[in-house]
């Protein structure tokens, strides 16, 4: 089975807000590098016109949550 481009994004943000919530805590992030910055960066080009700010948050949203519970 072959992921979609949409799957392929949610997964890169997914690991994306991961990595940048360990590089946080570590305080090994450059001076005002937003979550959005870093995930913008860590996504391929190839995929990027699936990318919107809303999904970004989506994910965080749910990944926070699941978290949570």
């Amino acid at each position: 089975m072959t992921l979609s481009d949409k799957e392929k994004i949610v997964a890169i943000i997914s690991n994306g807000i991961a990595v940048f919530s360990l590089l946080q805590e570590r305080d090994e992030l450059p001076k005002n590098t937003t979550m959005y910055d870093f995930v913008l960066k860590v996504i391929p080009e190839d995929i990027k016109s699936e990318l919107n700010v809303e999904l970004i948050d989506e994910v965080f949203q749910y990944v926070t949550s699941a978290h949570s519970s």
